[in-house]
């Protein structure tokens, strides 16, 4: 539809005395002091200002020529909203993306989803929200992670920013900067999102890389030998019984918590001592265990509800399966005399990958049992306590034997 222009008139443009301007629906008329008039366009178009110099008058440029400038550029975002793959129509617009985005990797089995979802939901999405996709530039992305550093973390994994943090806007849980592993954690799902667009021909081409930011080493948590005794002991005056079968698998696989947490009976081969983990971080593998736990799981097996399928079953859960234990893996830890905020459930993962390393296996073989995705991830662990590193050299020393 048309606009009606009630100051940027043919009239008033005649008029208008040098060094004034008159701006209506987005468009400027300038008149220079030379007497010639400058037409400039000025608006929002998909959540970005567009600024252009159309032209001078003395060079035949006139409002219409604006005006039919700023139908091109909203059809051209428009055209950027709207692919059609297929002779479907799909919302480019990064909330709409990242929607379909998920929907199509659950289709084709993709990994980590339920994390995806969440730094979608939590982070991705409020910062970029209606920017079509493909015009998200890397200093878009620059100002994501500047606010991220800026924000802070509290317990439950939400964030506010340190100015809310001033103002007093904090709940009163401990709150701590997030950390440059968790802000990289989301920088690769933004990254996959592009590359993906890329191949389902939503966009053209991808964003250029996306610079991660620097991770310090880092101290890994790992219980002792005598911390282990103490947290098994709690764990077992638990007045939850699902604790200290989770604690036993955690230390002795090495599993995250969502993949023991969602153990099925149909997955477990005892004869073989394997697991089979179907939605693995880094995807799906076989689990190797110890005899000690096939023989711990048959008899928690058999001690199980008939019938059920999980091995932590939750009637009321939605999934049919427990899906946190947190509250009561805590309350063991502060028994066991150990500090909560920094013994958590995934520092049962970390203590068994750690006592593999210190006991000498080689890290390929701790990298296919702990599942990680590369060895460099399974170095970190060798660092940990260097006395595995001198028994190695002390049984070099007997068996070269220099005079």
């Amino acid at each position: 539809m048309a606009k009606t222009f009630n100051k940027l008139t043919r009239q008033a443009m005649r008029q208008l005395a040098p060094g004034k301007c008159i701006t209506e629906h987005g468009i400027t008329f300038d008149r220079t002091k030379e007497n010639d008039g400058v037409f400039t366009v000025n608006v929002m178009v998909d959540g970005q200002r567009i600024h252009r110099v159309i032209g001078r008058e003395s060079e035949g440029t006139t409002r219409t020529q604006a005006e039919e400038f700023m139908t091109k550029i909203r059809a051209d975002a428009k055209q950027d909203r709207l692919a059609l793959p297929k002779g479907r129509k799909v919302a480019l617009s990064f909330r709409d993306a990242a929607a379909k985005y998920l929907d199509k990797l659950a289709l084709e089995g993709g990994k980590d989803l339920k994390m995806k979802k969440m730094r979608f939901k939590w982070h991705l999405i409020p910062f970029f929200a209606e920017i079509p996709l493909s015009k998200i530039s890397s200093s878009d992305i620059e100002r994501y992670k500047q606010q991220r550093q800026q924000a802070l973390s509290f317990h439950g994994g939400d964030t506010v920013s340190a100015k809310a943090k001033e103002q007093g806007i904090l709940p009163s849980q401990k709150c701590n900067p997030v950390k440059p592993g968790t802000i990289n954690r989301e920088l690769a799902v933004l990254s996959h999102l592009f590359n993906k667009a890329v191949e389902w021909k939503w966009i053209d081409q991808p964003l250029t890389q996306i610079k991660r930011l620097k991770e310090g080493e880092g101290r890994i948590i790992y219980l002792t030998i005598e911390q282990i005794g103490r947290l098994i002991e709690s764990a077992k005056a638990s007045n939850n019984p699902q604790l200290y079968p989770f604690i036993v698998i955690g230390l002795e696989t090495s599993m995250r918590q969502s993949e023991i947490l969602s153990m099925r009976r149909e997955n477990i081969d005892l004869e073989r001592r394997v697991i089979w983990i179907p939605k693995a971080k880094a995807g799906k593998r076989e689990q190797p265990i110890t005899a000690h736990l096939a023989e711990f799981l048959a008899e928690w097996m058999a001690s199980l509800p008939p019938g059920t399928p999980w091995l932590f079953p939750s009637p009321a859960a939605k999934l049919g399966h427990t899906v946190d234990i947190r509250k009561p893996f805590v309350k063991a830890v502060i028994e066991a005399g150990l500090d909560p905020s920094l013994v958590v459930r995934h520092t049962l993962r970390h203590t068994a990958i750690t006592h593999l390393v210190q006991a000498g296996i080689d890290l390929p073989t701790v990298k296919r049992i702990s599942g990680h995705k590369t060895l460099a991830m399974v170095e970190r662990y060798a660092h940990q306590n260097g006395q595995h590193i001198q028994s190695a050299m002390d049984r070099l020393q007997q068996r070269i034997q220099i005079d």
